[in-house]
């Protein structure tokens, strides 16, 4: 137990120092060109309210949510669950260029978006697609 409290320490550690070093580096994005890079996770996450889940927990107003609490989403790794950090955009952006290797045990299946632009393009695109309010017929 105390050693899986100290491995989740050092991780949460190492991702603030990664988004530190990288808050300043992320270019302006552009939602057009993210709505392509978003394209391959629609495998597994919607960014519409409306969707709810898929493979992947829902993506709607993702930013300033806690990691891993998404109600109605039952299969977050063991680091999501006992997460206790917002998605910020800085944390996006360092999450996406690898998530194996920021959270090893995760269940996402992408291998990340190593392009910064690209990145930067899907942050974008998050953003402006999960803030907007869709009404349905």
């Amino acid at each position: 137990m105390i050693r899986k409290l100290i491995a989740q320490s050092v991780l949460l550690l190492a991702v603030s120092a990664s988004v530190l070093a990288q808050d300043s580096a992320i270019p302006v994005g552009d939602p057009e060109r993210g709505r392509l890079v978003f394209g391959p996770c629609r495998t597994c996450h919607y960014p519409d309210a409306f969707m709810g889940h898929n493979f992947g927990p829902n993506l709607h107003r993702i930013f300033g949510k806690v990691a891993g609490k998404q109600p109605g989403f039952d299969y977050y790794s063991q680091t999501f669950k006992q997460a206790q950090f917002v998605w910020t955009e800085q944390l996006m952006f360092a999450w996406l260029e690898n998530p194996g290797a920021m959270f090893p045990e995760s269940r996402m299946m992408s291998r990340g978006v190593p392009d910064s632009q690209d990145r930067a393009d899907l942050i974008a695109f998050l953003r402006r697609a999960t803030v907007r309010e869709v009404s349905l017929p």
